[in-house]
């Protein structure tokens, strides 16, 4: 038997209101838990450092020709082989370890990879809050390593 009693929904403004209060909620999180935008900004341009060495080393293993890398802190951005190039956003710190027989210019690094897949070596250090993470690369073997860094006091 079919009932004769509306029944009764949700108004557009109740519905409104639990949107921006879940809205509300989830930025809070996402600064508390995740450490801010910064800090994805920090992950997000060392994974992409991380990629492009990677990228540099396989374009030198491919073409048999020894490529290179550069990274100017100053300037907060960096080149790869193939007119790759990119910016590091000004907020993170940048600490460059690297062979200076191969530096391009002054204040600038650089990481070679040869066609045998070694490299002259380094690090990428960015920073950020107390927070870091280091790129590393091995000069023997060309790995490129990305990881946590140590707290600095």
């Amino acid at each position: 038997m079919a009932s004769n009693a509306a029944t009764r929904g949700f108004s557009l403004l109740e519905v409104l209101v639990v949107v921006a209060l879940i809205a509300a909620a989830s930025v809070l999180a996402v600064g508390v838990l995740g450490g801010g935008i910064e800090r994805i900004q920090l992950r997000s341009s060392a994974k992409e450092i991380a990629a492009n060495l990677r990228y540099t080393r396989a374009h030198a293993l491919a073409t048999g020709v020894p490529q290179e890398f550069a990274i100017d802190p100053a300037a907060h951005s960096w080149r790869a082989p193939g007119g790759r190039s990119g910016s590091i956003p000004e907020k993170l710190e940048i600490l460059f370890t690297g062979a200076r027989e191969v530096q391009p210019r002054e204040g600038e690094g650089a990481i070679v990879f040869f066609d045998d897949g070694a490299s002259t070596g380094g690090r990428v250090r960015l920073e950020a809050g107390g927070a870091g993470w280091n790129v590393d690369v091995a000069w023997l073997t060309g790995e490129v390593r990305l990881h946590r860094a140590e707290r600095t006091p």
